[in-house]
Order: C-alpha cells, then sequence, then structure tokens
C-alpha cells in the first residue's frame, strides 16, 4: 500500500500523487485561521510532471495524498529524430523515448553520450533531470579583440555545439570545452 502524505506536509521539493497524476512541490504556504473553530489550510504551487504545466490550489491541513510511484533511472542519451528523443536505460538497457514535450529546452544541453536521470511514473518515462553542469565544445565565437573591456563586461558570445548560445570571458576560442550550468544556462568554468 502506497504511503500517505498529510497536505500540512507537503515541503518544497517534495513530490505527490493529486488526482493520479505526479507533482513536484514549488512553494508550500500554511495560513492558520485566527477564530476558533476555523480550518488551517495549506496553499501549494505545483508542477504537473506530466504536462509540466504549473499552478496553485488550496487544500485543508487534513487532506491526504499518495506516494507516488516516481524513480529516477540512470540513462544516456543516444539521439533525437522527428519521433522524439532516445535514452539508454543503465539497468535495463533498453531504449526509452521521450517526447519533444517532456524534454522541454533540454536538448541545449545533451550531447551524444550524457549521463541523464530519466523520471519513471508507473514504469514509464515521463521527463528527464539534467546534471547540474555539462560540458559543451565552443563550435564558434568571435576572436577577442584588445580594448573589448572597455564596456567593462569583458564577455563575448559563444555558440556551442548544441545551438545554445552563451556569454563567455573573452579568452575563450573556438574548440575549447566548456562547463555550463543546466539551471541557469550561464557559463561555469573551463572544462
Amino acid at each position: 500500500m502506497a504511503t500517505l502524505i498529510d497536505a500540512i506536509d507537503v515541503k518544497r521539493k517534495s513530490l505527490f500523487e493529486f488526482e493520479s497524476t505526479p507533482y513536484a512541490c514549488l512553494e508550500a504556504e500554511v495560513s492558520t485561521p485566527t477564530a476558533r473553530g476555523g480550518q488551517t489550510l495549506v496553499r501549494l504551487k505545483m508542477r504537473n510532471l506530466l504536462t509540466n504545466s504549473v499552478f496553485e490550489k488550496t487544500f485543508k491541513a487534513s487532506d491526504k495524498f499518495k506516494e507516488p510511484d516516481l524513480v529516477l533511472v540512470p540513462a544516456t542519451y543516444l539521439y533525437s529524430d522527428n519521433d522524439g528523443s532516445y535514452f539508454l536505460d543503465q539497468e535495463s538497457y533498453e531504449t526509452l523515448s521521450l517526447s519533444e514535450q517532456m524534454l522541454g529546452n533540454a536538448l541545449d544541453f545533451l550531447i551524444d553520450g550524457t549521463l541523464v536521470q530519466l523520471h519513471k511514473y508507473n514504469g514509464n518515462p515521463i521527463g528527464l533531470q539534467l546534471p547540474i553542469f555539462v560540458e559543451l565544445e565552443v563550435s564558434y565565437t568571435e576572436p577577442a579583440v584588445r580594448g573589448d573591456t572597455s564596456s567593462g563586461s569583458g564577455t563575448k558570445v559563444a555558440r556551442l555545439e548544441t545551438g545554445l548560445e552563451i556569454r563567455v570571458p573573452l579568452f575563450i576560442k573556438e574548440g575549447e570545452k566548456v562547463k555550463v550550468s543546466t539551471e541557469n544556462r550561464d557559463f561555469a568554468g573551463r572544462a
């Protein structure tokens, strides 16, 4: 039997099932009534893990949620085509596919062989969790010109092998590998 979670115990980053759909809690706010007999309410900002839609809903503190049958499995990115993107499950060695909607903007960080964590809900892949940083090669950037730092920025635009464009320091050259944050899409250092 699945474990039940009280609405008042749901915290940020908690996973729970509501109306047979898995959700991740983004924010939780508890409001306690001042009058006797009033009910404690919990306002949750939550993300539907199947559709990635985000919304807010208020629950009674005593409402219960099931724990979702959600697992993370290590997988390696293989390739993408018109039908979707394909990953090799590192535990079962089966090929799993995700649609463009399930991936969001993850393709900006994926090259052949990238190790990711695949979300499986009731045994089916529904999305992925990227590593915090990925290493990508700079495929194009302008050469640095002396005096470029006069504006104070000291950065230039670089196009990476996946097509993602980020700002990098002036000393970065084409062909170099850079570390990129998958959370804020920023340069994080040389690889």
